[in-house]
């Protein structure tokens, strides 16, 4: 079995299992907050609670960024096995809460997806095709390592990418932004410093909409990149091909 085979599975296999205790942790919250199911506004919780469920979260994160540095052999892989780590840790979060909790009721239900720096909502569908592009990023970066090509992200591949990441996310945050900006609320915002209650200020919040055409620009300009990446080292793959078959015809001379 290739090595890289056998880091894949074990990388999913550890997402996976990540994907579970995120899960577990869920369970447990809704059960004390949420006994009757989880629905908007969200339930105000203590700070106490809200910094420990800040940390959760931000420690979710250095887990996933961790493994991937870890096994990855230069920057372009080890990004690309952090966002695939991620993405199967997120895509089996939601597989395990159908299967404990029977939630979500459809892809299109509403889910509170982060809450760094403030919370991000959206419907379920909309993490999960993010969490289908990430799979396809790696896949491809890992697919032209493995051949031999010199399959690095370059600065135009790692901007697009990024744009449109910072788009996805911000169709995530920006009806809970119109929100409070509505409701003048961006100067009393909770911090962990602060003494409110996380969520005080958005105990009478129920999303209104989605921005999927936001939603939809940022995941065309990420796949964008993705295509610029491969479309270029395709031909790179081609070009040195052709290179190295035309020095094979070259008869020798004696």
């Amino acid at each position: 079995m290739k090595q890289i085979t056998l880091r894949m599975i074990w990388l999913t296999v550890f997402s996976i299992a990540m994907g579970f205790l995120e899960t577990a942790v869920v369970v447990y919250l809704r059960k004390i907050y949420y006994p009757d199911g989880f629905a908007f506004p969200l339930t105000p919780v203590g700070n106490n609670m809200a910094i420990t469920e800040f940390f959760r979260e931000a420690a979710t994160i250095i887990m996933l960024a961790g493994i991937g540095i870890i096994a990855g052999k230069n920057a372009s892989q080890k990004f690309a096995f952090f966002v695939y780590c991620f993405a199967v840790w997120d895509i089996f979060y939601y597989v395990f809460l159908k299967l404990l909790l029977g939630w979500p009721d459809s892809l299109f239900t509403w889910d509170i997806l982060f809450l760094i720096p403030v919370p991000w909502v959206g419907p379920v569908l909309a993490p999960c095709l993010v969490s289908l592009t990430m799979i396809v990023l790696t896949l491809s970066v890992l697919y032209f390592q493995e051949k031999g090509c010199n399959a690095h992200l370059k600065r135009k591949e790692w901007f697009l990418i990024i744009t449109g990441g910072v788009i996805v996310v911000y169709s995530f945050i920006s009806d809970y932004l119109n929100y409070i900006s509505d409701k003048h609320l961006t100067s009393n915002i909770w911090t962990i410093a602060g003494k409110r209650n996380m969520f005080d200020e958005v105990a009478h919040y129920v999303p209104v909409s989605y921005n999927w055409w936001l939603f939809s620009a940022g995941e065309i300009i990420v796949l964008l990149g993705i295509f610029v990446f491969v479309k270029r080292v395709s031909k790179t793959k081609t070009h040195d091909k052709s290179i190295q078959t035309s020095k094979s015809n070259v008869p020798l001379v004696r």
